[in-house]
């Protein structure tokens, strides 16, 4: 499970992004003040930081330093603010994204989901994915189900590969939209399930054959391929 630590003073924030961000399953810490914040860092690891610039007694610019010094966590960082040169010192200075307040939840989200899956990607460069039923040869972009080549668009390729990357998650419609490049449909259009019923198509799937992809109703989709031994 991704922990995910966010250093703001504002509690009635934090209580919310608790509640949301909690709801897709990641441990979430909170600490009000920059002390606390890096103490915790000193004896335990996050995925991901998010600060917010405007603390009290050590502003986020100077926290984010001391997190420099020893770690390479990735950090999002908060400001009521909005101004350009806040953005522009935080980026000097290491972080790796920049939210001006108030915000979104759910932009907060995807933009938390991104890091983390460039980050898992990084870690862990997979140039062959073998799954039972399922392998996929990542240089030649070729994949097969039992055996036999099938042919897959960019765009379904790009799913593919994507609920791979994320297969301990389920997957939304603006996760999808999100991280699949070129595309600019709205979450609610129904774009993104004819893609995705597209591809359980070519893997073979119908409504009471779910090998690899499993609609989550109400929510997304998930990746349920059985690692091959």
């Amino acid at each position: 499970m991704d922990k995910i630590l966010i250093i703001d003073d504002d509690v009635q924030l934090t209580e919310l992004l608790i509640e949301f961000l909690g709801s897709y399953k990641y441990k979430i810490v909170a600490k009000h003040t920059p002390e606390e914040g890096l103490e915790y860092l000193e004896k335990k690891e996050a995925s991901v930081i998010i600060l917010d610039i405007m603390l009290p007694g050590m502003d986020g610019f100077q926290v984010l330093r001391k997190i420099r010094e020893n770690l390479s966590t990735p950090v999002i960082m908060l400001t009521a603010r909005g101004e350009v040169t806040d953005r522009i010192v935080g980026l000097e200075l290491g972080a790796d994204d920049y939210l001006p307040k108030p915000f979104e939840p759910r932009e907060l989200l995807a933009r938390i989901q991104s890091i983390l899956r460039r980050t898992h990607s990084s870690a862990a460069i997979i140039e062959n994915v073998h799954f039972k039923g399922l392998s996929i040869d990542k240089n030649k972009q070729e994949v097969l189900l039992d055996k036999k080549l099938i042919s897959l668009s960019t765009t379904e390729y790009e799913a593919l590969i994507l609920f791979i990357e994320n297969s301990s998650e389920t997957l939304d419609r603006e996760f999808l939209v999100e991280n699949l490049r070129g595309i600019s449909w709205q979450s609610y259009d129904r774009s993104v399930d004819v893609l995705v019923s597209r591809l359980r198509g070519k893997l073979g799937e119908t409504p009471n054959n779910t090998r690899f992809i499993k609609t989550i109703h109400g929510v997304g989709y998930k990746f349920i391929g059985e690692p091959k031994d």
